[in-house]
């Protein structure tokens, strides 16, 4: 564009059609942009608006936030600042001239004393190591909490006299009185022993990196040890020195040897800790602990290593001692969720299960003993938001409306008064509950229709203040030239009813022919069809059919949010349906009259690279294209959790490793593949593109690579995702 075109541009955009010579008004206003790569990965077009730095405080009319160094404390109501709780100048060391650098920070109980981190490091997806610094709000000191190194998980204990954390692998106990330093373990070691934390496969799997709780009593520290030591290790080679570094890390393949995990209880007073007794098995999980609401009697879930039983335990805190008071098993396997919720009282517990065919909440006495059955209904329960004690309401979201969407719903410990809080109509709400249950914040999106921020009345959902509309930025998508996405249903030719979502070109005209690119992921329990924003990817997407493709998403057999017989029915043969239902869902497509059948492509990543190859390969005849990201290969190269939960162990089910890893069918590539990995991927190891291309050189099938150095399964950083979605686009644009 010259100089004089883009001052002309300029000029339209702003200046009244009318005063333009030689343009008609009704043409100009219905002229409309086209989005760029540039436009979503790299001027930020069209990032959301949210409310930053919400963190409830204990009064729930309050929240605080970080606002230009200082803390501030506003009312929930009018999203005002009431007063500033930390000013920016009061967080200087001595000598120093500059205030932290605040990463984040978490309040004692009464929320006279405040956790600041700073000079953050990342490790995996959820840890990270800090220096922690001990801010008391009444003198206005501030203490470093440690000066042995960058600390881990640093926490108050509930009454606010002291903060566990865990350095070097070790576990360590402050208090605040006399910033006494008490190491409660010293055998930590690197890849041999982690007390505190979690190892890697925990982390990743169970969802969780801080291995230690408080009792609420504050009399004890229940804590995890990992014995790692003949857990094999992986290398990854760190790309830019003369010499390539090796980084080493303990990773678990399906069917080798797990860390050995074990519990202790730690009494702050008697400086000693008790082991819990979870039973002589070592091949086993302790995916959660949690404190009961009786002193000394720590809650420990205990699960099988095929996962198809999970057993609840409590343990004395003291002793040691413990048993069983629930299992609950399944023919495939038993999915870990944070639905435990002990009672005020001591009586009685909360704990959602699968047993009926669909998630649902129970309630049950100690000893084990079921009370009732709360929820009922071909639905299921996604998450349990919160507890009121005193009225006996529990608060969670389900797919009650649809499958497709999420809403807020209230229901009484008697199974009665069932209530739906979300406003009425479709869409997905995402719900952050405030402790005392009296406003909840409400992140309301759509299909097409990005987050409205709203505060609401926990006791009828009614609107209270919208405190984020992205008015701006849904004015600015009406500027582009956008697609309207889409729902369908369809069967398969097993009579499978499947649910699908598409976007057409905005010229769309039905008496042409028009190339369609399938968008993947496809694992257990997950949802990539959902009238929900979809962000970076749906705005891709609508890219590409501003350039005159077809983008339909299918989801499968062995997808969530429609009961426990269709997420497991692709148990022990992970890859199988669900490759078939891609293919059904490419079969169904070609019989649309717009659809041009020699043109359909597919792409995903991670399980959706993996589900790519394999429709590629087993199913090559009705894929032109595709790109797979970060692939999953072979199952003998993944996760002991995440791959035996759904295969077995390989030992116990070795067609089902083989039979449905891409690289046994290699030989029958027949389209065009771009295969793009991060040579930095510590989750879905590198190697498994590696073994990929050698397969399918040794098949001698043509294909193209990009590889991203150092760079994690996220591939990101700088210029990278501009740089991977310029190159996803060429591929797209040349062989579809």
């Amino acid at each position: 564009m010259t100089l004089r075109s883009l001052g002309l541009a300029l000029f339209l955009t702003t200046a009244s059609p009318a005063l333009v010579p030689g343009f008609a008004p009704v043409a100009v206003a219905q002229q409309k942009q086209n989005i760029t790569l540039e436009d979503i990965w790299q001027k930020g077009t069209f990032s959301a608006r949210s409310v930053p730095g919400f963190n409830w405080m204990k009064d729930g009319r309050f929240y605080s936030s970080l606002s230009k160094g200082d803390l501030v404390q506003n009312d929930v109501t009018t999203g005002q600042p009431v007063q500033t709780l930390v000013a920016a100048q009061d967080l200087k060391l001595a000598g120093q001239t500059q205030p932290l650098q605040v990463d984040g920070y978490s309040f004692n109980a009464d929320e006279t004393k405040i956790l600041f981190s700073t000079d953050t490091e990342p490790i995996y997806r959820r840890s990270s190591k800090s220096f922690f610094f001990v801010y008391d709000r009444a003198s206005k000191k501030l203490t470093p909490l440690s000066a042995g190194g960058k600390q881990l998980y640093a926490t108050f204990s509930p009454d606010g006299k002291r903060v566990a954390f865990v350095r070097d692998n070790n576990l360590y106990v402050t208090d605040l009185a006399t910033m006494q330093e008490t190491a409660v373990t010293t055998d930590g070691a690197l890849n041999k022993i982690i007390n505190g934390g979690t190892d890697w496969v925990y982390e990743e799997e169970f969802s969780f990196a801080q291995g230690f709780q408080w009792s609420p009593d504050s009399r004890y520290v229940a804590y995890y040890t990992f014995d790692e030591s003949q857990v094999p290790e992986y290398n990854m080679q760190e790309w830019g020195p003369l010499y390539p570094k090796d980084y080493r890390y303990k990773y678990p393949k399906a069917g080798e040897k797990n860390s050995i995990v074990s519990i202790s209880a730690y009494d702050v007073a008697a400086g000693k800790s008790a082991k819990m007794d979870v039973g002589t098995e070592t091949d086993q999980y302790i995916p959660r602990i949690l404190w009961t609401q009786t002193a000394d009697l720590l809650s420990i879930q205990r699960l099988n290593r095929l996962q198809n039983k999970l057993e609840i335990l409590h343990a004395n805190a003291k002793t040691g001692q413990s048993s069983v008071v629930l299992t609950d098993t399944d023919k495939a396997y038993v999915d870990i969720t944070d639905d435990v919720r002990y009672l005020a009282g001591g009586k009685e517990f909360l704990f959602t299960s699968e047993k009926d065919g669909y998630r649902h909440l129970y309630l049950y006495d100690m000893k084990g003993k079921p009370v009732r059955q709360i929820t009922k209904g071909n639905w299921e329960i996604t998450e349990i938001n919160g507890f009121d004690e005193k009225k006996g309401l529990v608060y969670f979201t389900s797919t009650e409306g649809s499958p497709l969407q999420r809403h807020l719903y209230r229901i009484d410990l008697k199974g009665k008064g069932k209530t739906r809080l979300s406003e009425a109509g479709r869409g997905t709400d995402a719900v952050n509950l405030s402790p005392d249950t009296r406003y909840f914040l409400n992140y309301h999106s759509e299909a097409a229709v990005p987050a409205v921020v709203s505060l609401r009345s926990g006791q009828d959902g009614k609107l209270v203040k919208v405190l984020e509309d992205n008015a701006k930025l849904r004015e600015k998508l009406s500027q582009y030239n956008l697609a309207t996405p889409e729902f369908f249903t369809f069967k398969t030719s097993e009579g499978v009813e499947l649910n699908g979502q598409m976007l057409k070109p905005t010229n769309f005209d039905a008496t042409k022919k028009y190339p369609v690119l399938m968008h993947v992921y496809g694992g257990p329990g997950s949802q990539t069809n959902a009238d929900s924003w979809g962000g970076t990817n749906y705005l891709w997407h609508q890219m590409l059919a501003e350039n005159g493709y077809i983008v339909v998403i299918v989801d499968g057999r062995g997808t969530g949010a429609r009961g426990a017989a269709f997420k497991k029915v692709t148990y022990a043969n992970l890859g199988k349906l669900e490759t078939i239902d891609q293919g059904e869902g490419a079969k169904y497509l070609a019989t649309l009259p717009y659809v041009d059948k020699s043109r359909i492509g597919i792409w995903g990543w991670s399980f959706g690279g993996y589900m790519t190859t394999l429709a590629l390969t087993k199913n090559a005849d009705l894929f032109k294209m595709g790109i797979a990201v970060a692939p999953v290969t072979n199952w003998r190269y993944y996760d002991t959790v995440y791959t035996e939960r759904f295969l077995k162990t390989p030992q116990e089910n070795p067609q089902g490793y083989d039979d449905n890893s891409p690289v046994q069918h290699a030989d029958k590539l027949k389209g065009k593949l771009l295969l793009v990995h991060g040579t930095g991927d510590d989750n879905v190891h590198f190697q498994n593109s590696i073994a990929f291309v050698d397969a399918m050189v040794k098949n001698n099938k043509d294909f193209q690579t990009l590889y991203y150095p150092n760079r994690n399964h996220g591939i990101y950083g700088g210029n990278t995702r501009l740089h991977l979605y310029r190159q996803m686009t060429d591929f797209v644009l040349k062989n579809l």
